[in-house]
């Protein structure tokens, strides 16, 4: 059957089909062998080799891509696995298997997931994408205009919107329980890889500190030639480490669209990205993709007015080691306006007298506090697995419920993925690009705007003092009083541009 005929088959001819059976209020799948569509997963390392094995659990898995040869390699001897195309290049997948492909995951770094994305995305290709959606706010507008314009179906890896308890709170909160509402915190244990200033190495870097501790450690009486000897060794090891390393990872490609920079161990490979201004986000788009889930839902978190931060202090190279944000939001039709405060690092949350108000004296390491003129609402955790509701009484409220396929969330999440491809309806899939990924995407990462305008920390990393304000026109995405801001290069965090070979408009 041609391409484009399958691809109609599979969102249309289940129309008029029993596939879908009530199993009490929720949905029970089947489906038979020749129904599975086919599949290409773009990262199977790290958050990939589950993305990956997930969807492999709906679909047939043809081509798989990965820059590090001895991840893709493993993932390749995996018995679902076997009969897949292995790539280090995205764009050649998509040349050779762009017309077979119905859908991808996309778990990358932060940096390559718009680029990957769209391609995909233009060959009307469907995504499930990991969060944060994209790097910058332009390209989480982008996302969302080309997967309408295409009519693709689409899903974020923020697995916690398939959580009955996240589905449950957001109906809650939006029956008006907690009264008018006044303010939104999330708190992060984040990160845990490294950030912060000064990180950056590369030989020439490591040659000049190596001579500096090699004099400081030797004899007096030894000779400038002997330490020149005992350092040249230290490189020449160093170098022989980076060529291995680099036989089994494409740097290249692993680099994408950022800028060119040296590879070094550790540093970026595995893992590490998200703390590099140019490949990742931070803790905040790490992890407020998973907690805003419910308040952005519920409290309209959309179209933030304006952003101000306070850091430990970075360098525009990497994130600093601890920030706090804070968002202003306008008056809606349906609640006032409202801030909404963001902590990152462990230990680093709302002052105590925030919860002390509702009672809560062992505070999470992670969570969220949404608090109404009435009551609060109070998750402690990353997902909104488990809430509670202070000062006032759970009330009646209707919420279509999750999946369960028995095997956790992130498996669910996945397959209402797999289920909105199958019905022909995009809507299905609750964390779409179109009506949630896009602009929650849009919103936390304006965090960041405010965080590049924070550099100055304070003493021995310590927080500084208020930075720079980011006013903020979200329809046009543009800061409205960039004129007047002494921070450098702010709005290149906005819109990116990408190197010949890759596509952004």
């Amino acid at each position: 059957m041609p391409h484009a005929s399958r691809r109609h088959f599979l969102t249309t001819s289940l129309a008029g089909a029993s596939y879908f059976a009530a199993a009490g209020t929720r949905r029970a799948w089947s489906q038979s062998a020749n129904e599975r569509p086919q599949v290409a997963c773009i990262g199977v390392g790290g958050k990939g080799s589950s993305d990956s094995d997930n969807a492999a659990l709906f679909g047939d898995v043809i081509a798989i891509c990965d820059v590090d040869r001895n991840t893709l390699a493993s993932k390749g001897k995996s018995e679902k696995f076997k009969a897949a195309e292995q790539f280090t290049d995205y764009r050649e997948l998509f040349a050779k298997f762009g017309d077979r492909i119905d859908l991808c995951t996309v778990s990358t770094p932060d940096h390559m997931h718009a680029p990957v994305t769209l391609e995909a995305m233009r060959l009307g290709i469907g995504c499930y994408t990991q969060k944060p959606l994209t790097r910058t706010i332009y390209e989480a507008r982008l996302l969302a205009k080309v997967a309408a314009e295409k009519g693709v179906t689409t899903q974020m890896g923020n697995q916690g919107t398939a959580l009955d308890s996240s589905r449950e709170a957001i109906a809650q909160i939006q029956t008006g329980v907690l009264g008018p509402l006044k303010a939104v915190y999330a708190w992060s244990n984040r990160p845990v890889w490294a950030q912060g200033p000064g990180r950056r190495m590369n030989l020439r870097k490591y040659q000049l500190q190596a001579m500096k501790e090699v004099e400081e450690q030797e004899d007096p009486t030894t000779t400038a030639a002997e330490v020149a000897e005992i350092v040249g060794d230290l490189v020449g090891e160093k170098e022989k480490e980076i060529a291995k390393a680099l036989e089994r990872l494409d740097w290249k490609h692993w680099l994408g669209v950022a800028p060119p920079r040296e590879y070094w161990p550790g540093l970026y490979h595995s893992f590490q990205h998200r703390g590099w201004w140019d490949f990742g986000t931070g803790a905040l788009g790490d992890m407020a993709c998973h907690q805003l889930t419910v308040p952005f839902a519920s409290c309209g978190l959309r179209d933030p007015v304006s952003v101000v931060a306070r850091t430990t202090g970075h360098d525009f190279d990497s994130f600093p080691a601890s920030s706090i944000i804070k968002f202003e939001f306008p008056e809606t039709s349906e609640r006032p306006a409202i801030p909404f405060w963001w902590y990152d690092r462990k230990g680093n949350k709302p002052p105590m007298e925030v919860f002390a108000e509702w009672g809560i004296d062992n505070v999470s390491d992670s969570g969220v506090l949404v608090v109404g003129e009435k009551g609060a609402f109070y998750s402690s955790d990353d997902y909104c697995g488990k809430y509670e509701l202070k000062g006032v009484k759970t009330v009646k409220a209707d919420y279509e419920p999750a999946e369960d396929h028995g095997k956790g969330f992130d498996v669910n999440n996945m397959a209402e993925f797999f289920r909105a491809k199958r019905e022909g309806n995009p809507k299905i899939a609750k964390s779409n690009f179109i009506d949630r990924a896009g602009p929650l995407t849009e919103t936390i990462l304006l965090g960041n705007l405010a965080v590049w305008a924070a550099a100055e920390g304070g003493p021995d990393g310590t927080m500084g003092e208020w930075g720079e304000k980011v006013e903020w026109d979200a329809k046009n995405l543009q800061v409205t009083n960039l004129a007047d801001l002494k921070t450098p290069h702010v709005a290149d965090l906005i819109k990116p541009r990408y190197p010949d070979g890759y596509r952004l408009d």
